[in-house]
């Protein structure tokens, strides 16, 4: 993971962020919007361009920038918040698993000392530089198709949870930046059909 730094803070990187233990917290509707509420409030009022993004069950991955060139504050700031805010929503909302959730959390703090109560979050995001269009491209591919492997939908625009309706139907949970698409890379052109035709 060491080898994984953010060196330039105005470019664009992708993102994983994990949940602790691989916990299937975005199972749930309610988990999901605190992150595309966070993403949204980021948006709006912190400089964060998102290019990219989809909910797994356990992790979620992003293309992001900073308007600031403060790329790794953000970030910072994006998961102790998503992680605050559904960590409350945990213990005040109806949860069947609320106690073994808190559990996990619980054990996870045990091995480092900057979290007091729980860690929701992996420590790490594995952050890699988008050099090219065609890198972000391959990015792009790889978060919208994550559903479509997963066996969730068949077609990446179905998942409403991704950034995949946006670039497909225009609309989506929340505004992105969209991303050039290379017309002349045939690549891509099929990638476009691969969304949505099964």
């Amino acid at each position: 993971m060491e080898g994984f730094k953010i060196r330039d803070q105005d470019l664009p990187y992708f993102f994983t962020a994990t949940v602790v233990d691989w916990v299937d917290v975005f199972t749930r509707k309610i988990y999901k919007d605190c992150v595309i509420e966070s993403f949204d409030f980021c948006i709006k009022n912190k400089g964060m361009i998102v290019f990219g993004y989809v909910i797994m069950s356990n992790h979620i991955h992003f293309i992001v920038q900073s308007k600031d060139g403060k790329l790794s504050d953000l970030i910072r700031d994006f998961k102790k918040f998503t992680a605050k805010t559904i960590l409350e929503k945990i213990q005040s909302e109806p949860e069947s698993r609320r106690e073994w959730m808190l559990e996990r959390f619980k054990l996870a703090t045990k091995s480092h000392s900057r979290n007091k109560n729980y860690q929701f979050w992996q420590y790490g995001n594995h952050p890699e530089e988008i050099y090219t269009n065609k890198f972000m491209w391959t990015k792009l591919d790889y978060i919208h198709l994550n559903p479509v492997r997963a066996g969730i939908v068949e077609k990446a625009s179905d998942f409403i949870y991704s950034s995949a309706s946006n670039y497909i139907l225009g609309q989506g949970l929340i505004e992105i930046e969209m991303a050039d698409n290379p017309v002349v890379d045939v690549l891509n052109l099929k990638n476009f059909t691969k969304y949505n035709d099964f």
